[in-house]
C-alpha cells in the first residue's frame, strides 16, 4: 500500500467497482488457499473447499461461519492461536490478549491493524504529536494505533490509559495535536486541563474508538475546535470501517471483506436490513475468513462524498446474540430463521417476550405475503419447544431494526 501525500493514504481507496472486484476475484482464491493450506486452524473447515471456486462475496456462503467461541476452543487445544496463524512464518512478534481470554499476534512495522489510513483520512499528517491513550497492557489497541500514526510518520506519546492529571500536563507541555482513545476519556483530559488552567488548545485531532460516540460529547469537541471522527474496529480484526465525514456511513477498510447475515446464520439480509457483521481479514499471515464480530450493522447506500469508493457501513446498531431464556428454554435468532425458511410465505419474524402475571409469554409477529389461514404453531412448537401467541401482520409492518427476539421484561 503505498501512501500519497494528498487527499488519500492509499490509490486503493479510490478504485472504481470493477476494479475492487478484480482485485477481490485475484486475491480471495490465495487467502483461502494459504487458510487450507498453511494453517491448522482451517485444515479441516475448508478441507471441502476448492479455493479456486472462491472469487467473489457471494462464495464466501460457501465457507463455515468462525465465531469467538471457536476461536476460543481452538487456542485452548492449540495454543496460542488455535492454529489461524500461517504455518512456519516469523510473522508475528507480539502476543495480545482479549477478555475470554482470546490471543491474539502482533507484528511491529506492519500496521496490521490498518490504523493508518483512518487516521491519515481524520487529517493525520507526517511530523503531528499524537497522544495515543488506548491501552498498552495485554490488549493490542495502543500498539495498533502506534503502527498506524508511525506508518504515516507521525510522532507518538504512549500516553495509554488513566493518570488525568499527567495525562494533560503532557499534552500541554509537548503541545500534542492529535488524541487517539476512547471518546469520553479525551474529555476528562481536558476537564483537569481547564481546572489546571493549562492550554490545551493544540488539540485539534480526536481519532476515537472502543466505545459510545454520543452526539453531545462530540458536539463539544467541536465546540473546543477539535475535529473528532470514529473507526470501528476489533481487537481479532484491527480495524474494519473508518468514519470519514462527521455523522455520515462509515467507509469499509480496504483490507477486509464485510458481509451483513442474519443474526446466528451466515445467510445474507436485504439490502439496507441491519443484521450481524462477517468479516474476512485480507492478512495471509493471519487469515480471519468469516468471522463473525457479534455486532449488528447495515450496508448504506450510496458512496461517501469524501472520494473514498469502498462500501460504507451504518455503524454499530447492537449486538448480534440476543438469545433469551423463556421459561427454562433459549430463544435464538437461529431457530426463528429456520422457522421463516420452512414456510416461504413467512417475510420476516419478531418475538417479543413480556412478562404477564409473572410468567414468561411468547409473542411471536410474522410478515405474511399472501392472506393466509396456516396455523404455525405446531412449527414452532417442533423449533422451540416453546408456545407462542402468533400475531400476522402485513408486509413491512415490522420495524428494519435488526431486533430478532425483542425481550421486554
Amino acid at each position: 500500500m503505498a501512501e500519497l501525500s494528498g487527499k488519500f493514504f492509499s490509490l486503493e481507496e479510490t478504485r472504481s467497482d470493477t476494479e475492487r472486484i478484480d482485485f477481490i476475484s485475484g486475491f480471495l482464491p490465495k487467502l483461502i488457499r494459504t487458510a487450507k493450506n498453511n494453517t491448522l486452524g482451517y485444515r479441516e473447515i475448508l478441507a471441502e473447499i476448492e479455493p479456486s471456486e472462491i472469487i467473489s462475496l457471494e462464495d464466501l456462503k460457501k465457507i463455515p461461519i468462525l465465531r469467538k467461541s471457536d476461536l476460543l476452543n481452538k487456542q485452548k487445544s492449540n495454543p496460542p492461536f488455535g492454529g489461524f496463524e500461517r504455518l512456519n512464518e516469523e510473522a508475528s512478534t507480539h502476543f495480545f490478549q482479549s477478555p475470554g481470554p482470546i490471543y491474539e499476534p502482533g507484528s511491529r512495522g506492519k500496521d496490521w491493524g490498518r490504523f493508518a489510513p483512518f487516521l491519515y483520512a481524520a487529517g493525520v499528517r507526517k511530523g503531528f504529536r499524537l497522544q495515543n491513550c488506548f491501552s498498552y497492557h495485554l490488549t493490542p489497541a495502543g500498539m495498533m494505533f502506534e503502527e498506524g500514526a508511525l506508518r504515516i510518520g507521525a510522532k507518538v506519546l504512549p500516553a495509554g490509559t488513566g493518570q488525568t492529571e499527567l495525562q494533560a500536563k503532557a499534552a500541554s507541555f509537548l503541545r500534542t495535536q492529535v488524541y487517539a482513545g476512547t471518546p469520553d476519556f479525551l474529555q476528562k483530559i481536558l476537564e483537569k486541563g481547564d481546572e489546571l488552567s493549562l492550554d490545551l488548545s493544540s488539540i485539534k485531532l480526536a481519532c476515537v474508538g472502543g466505545g459510545p460516540l454520543f452526539p453531545n460529547l462530540r458536539e463539544a469537541y467541536y465546540q473546543r475546535g477539535i475535529k473528532c471522527l470514529q473507526s470501528y474496529a476489533t481487537a481479532d480484526l484491527g480495524n474494519i470501517a473508518l468514519e470519514t465525514i462527521r455523522d455520515e456511513p462509515l467507509v469499509v477498510d480496504e483490507g477486509v471483506l464485510v458481509e451483513i447475515v442474519y443474526p446466528g446464520t451466515g445467510d445474507p439480509v436485504n439490502a439496507g436490513e441491519i443484521g450481524e457483521v462477517l468479516v474476512t481479514n485480507l492478512n495471509l499471515d493471519y487469515p480471519l475468513v468469516r468471522f463473525a464480530t457479534g455486532d449488528m450493522s447495515a450496508i448504506a447506500s450510496g458512496k461517501s462524498a469524501c472520494g473514498r469508493t469502498n462500501t460504507r457501513i451504518v455503524g454499530w446498531r447492537g449486538r448480534a446474540d440476543q438469545a433469551a431464556k423463556v421459561k427454562g428454554m433459549f430463544v435464538r435468532p437461529e431457530q426463528i430463521k429456520e422457522l421463516i425458511s420452512r414456510h416461504q410465505e413467512i417475510l420476516r419474524a419478531r418475538v417479543e417476550i413480556r412478562l404477564v402475571n409473572n410468567q414468561d409469554e411468547l409473542t411471536l409477529k410474522l410478515e405474511i405475503n399472501s392472506d393466509n389461514q396456516t396455523d404455525y404453531s405446531s412449527t414452532v412448537r417442533d423449533i422451540t419447544n416453546l408456545r407462542a401467541n402468533i400475531v400476522k401482520v402485513h408486509p413491512n409492518t415490522l420495524p428494519l431494526d435488526g431486533i430478532i427476539i425483542d425481550d421486554k421484561r
